[in-house]
């Protein structure tokens, strides 16, 4: 870790669309802004949008409040339709720029990173400097034309009010570096402790039997939010494609699609295959209890989920997408495939539980984990912080 900055105690503010933006992937930056020094204030959306349980988020803000970090409540929405909250968050976001001075503001997520840029343009002048993580462009290789027509603008415009972009797969990173509008750096995703994740004590036998499963089953698993975008459904029809009753799928997460994917599996005759679990707070020891990995996305940035499942030393089938890619060598830590070839996916997954696991193909995937790891993340983003705050000492 770079050495400290001096004892002034510059003020940082960490914004994100919504709280658990912060609690599952920046709570490792603020680390490490305390530790150079920083007086960091959290502003997001306690309210809506969401990931985790509104318990969970509730929590969250007390655990903030009694770290001293001070929190701002902003109604930023997940719609890019809902302009009268887009407004009336930048309005919050301003008035809290100018009063406070931050000297840095580090944003995170499309229309909070479009709000806080947009409301430092002032405080830029007086010093204070602006760095966005995207955790995943809208616009990439196969996304919806209207993405493109309505985000590309955007995020170019914004990059020009940007001192740094944080890229965190290799797509994102050479587009935002040929826009030439501000400095760009590649840090590896938000990074996963790998350790935490390999070393966990777990009955196995006993947690496999709690979910209904038995101990010669082949178990896949998926976790993530029950959305369009996380394609649950593929992974779903590519089991009923393989008619062996010992092969299993284990969802862990809630969401929107839940009871039609349950409709769904209903049709196909494979209610007795498929277990939903619903949210969990023990998904470190299920990864210990499962045989394999599914993470079948239709757009990541550089998935938290995957790489957690890796760093346990599981073997997977994903989709082929941005940030996937980043992560799985076809044939050697896994199978991609295209989104929705559902068959493709069955073959892998064939492959995968036939030879039981393929041993070689999780050591590959720990292995590659290493220059992912929290701790060579947090490296990078304590330069990346110094930098900026020497810069204005």
């Amino acid at each position: 870790m770079p050495g400290e900055i001096s004892n002034n105690h510059p003020y940082v503010l960490m914004l994100a669309s919504v709280a658990s933006m912060i609690d599952l992937f920046n709570m490792d930056n603020i680390k490490v802004l305390k530790e150079l020094g920083c007086k960091v204030d959290v502003a997001a959306n306690f309210q809506k949008g969401s990931i985790t349980s509104q318990q969970r988020v509730d929590g969250f803000r007390k655990e903030l409040k009694h770290q001293g970090i001070d929190v701002i409540d902003v109604p930023i929405p997940r719609n890019i339709l809902s302009v009268g909250k887009i407004i009336k968050s930048y309005h919050m976001v301003k008035q809290r720029v100018g009063e406070r001075h931050y000297r840095i503001v580090h944003c995170h997520s499309p229309i909070g990173g479009v709000i806080a840029r947009l409301a430092c343009r002032n405080e830029r002048k007086n010093g204070t400097k602006v760095i966005y993580t995207g955790h995943g462009l809208h616009f990439f290789k196969g996304a919806p034309l209207k993405n493109w027509i309505l985000f590309y603008p955007i995020e170019r415009l914004c990059a020009k009010l940007t001192d740094v972009i944080i890229a965190i797969n290799q797509e994102d990173y050479k587009r935002e570096l040929s826009w030439n509008a501000c400095e760009v750096e590649y840090v590896p995703g938000v990074g996963v402790d790998t350790t935490a994740f390999a070393n966990v004590s777990v009955d196995k036998k006993g947690l496999r039997k709690s979910l209904g499963l038995r101990e010669d089953d082949f178990v896949f698993m998926s976790t993530g939010q029950i959305s369009e975008r996380k394609n649950h459904e593929v992974i779903i029809r590519a089991l009923a494609e393989i008619k062996d009753e010992k092969v299993k799928y284990l969802i862990v997460g809630f969401g929107e699609l839940e009871e039609r994917l349950k409709i769904l599996v209903k049709k196909l005759g494979i209610e007795n295959r498929v277990i939903f679990a619903g949210y969990r707070d023990d998904v470190k020891e299920l990864l210990h209890v499962v045989d394999a990995f599914a993470f079948p996305s239709l757009q990541e940035g550089l998935p938290v989920a995957l790489m957690e499942a890796m760093s346990v030393g599981l073997p997977v089938v994903c989709s082929k997408i941005r940030g996937n890619v980043d992560l799985i060598d076809n044939g050697y830590g896994g199978y991609i495939y295209d989104c929705h070839d559902y068959k493709g996916f069955a073959e892998g997954m064939s492959i995968i539980a036939f030879n039981r696991g393929n041993v070689s193909m999780g050591t590959i995937n720990k292995d590659k984990m290493k220059k992912f790891d929290k701790k060579v993340v947090n490296e990078i983003m304590g330069r990346i912080y110094k930098t900026q705050l020497d810069g204005q000492l």
